[in-house]
């Protein structure tokens, strides 16, 4: 009579167990792949940022009317950068590979980055540079884009990241 308690309690918790490896499966089954990840360094402060919503082509280019809400968005998560500090900026290999910008008050790269980090001078990421006139101002916060780019002219996905400069 003892065994066959022992061998029903055996049979349950094996049940037990393909039941919650199968939900397991069913739930992964169920998740979207994660978007690739940009990263900003300031000093020893690090923020980490998923695709800004709406600005994630999924490996295709974004359409026009995407691209044009995307380059006028603000904000991302913020980080304080001090007068004279190197911001380093991170991307995952595979937007890498592809290749990709940084915009900060302007274009400061010269061309596409096929590496997966760089190091920029936080003065030059919040230089603003009048069109008309020529002049260099610099502003105390700028919104730092980060765009992998496509085969074509335009990029597949956009981060935001917030820059606040500190007196």
């Amino acid at each position: 009579m003892t065994a066959a308690l022992i061998s029903r309690g055996k049979g349950r918790r094996a049940a037990a167990a393909v039941g919650a490896v199968s939900l397991g499966l069913i739930t992964l089954s169920a998740c979207e792949k994660p978007t690739d990840l940009a990263t900003v360094t300031v000093g020893s402060s690090t923020i980490t940022a998923e695709a800004t919503p709406g600005c994630n082509g999924d490996g295709k280019m974004l359409d026009k009317k995407q691209v044009e809400s995307c380059i006028t968005k603000k904000g991302g998560k913020t980080i304080t950068v001090h007068p004279g500090e190197k911001v380093r900026v991170g991307v995952e290999p595979d937007v890498a590979k592809s290749g990709w910008i940084v915009i900060g008050g302007g274009p400061v790269m010269r061309e596409p980055s096929k590496e997966t980090y760089r190091s920029f001078d936080a003065d030059t990421l919040f230089m603003q540079q009048n069109p008309q006139t020529g002049q260099t101002t610099y502003t105390k916060s700028v919104t730092l884009q980060v765009a992998e780019l496509g085969q074509g002219q335009g990029p597949k996905t956009m981060w935001h990241f917030t820059l606040k400069q500190k007196d």
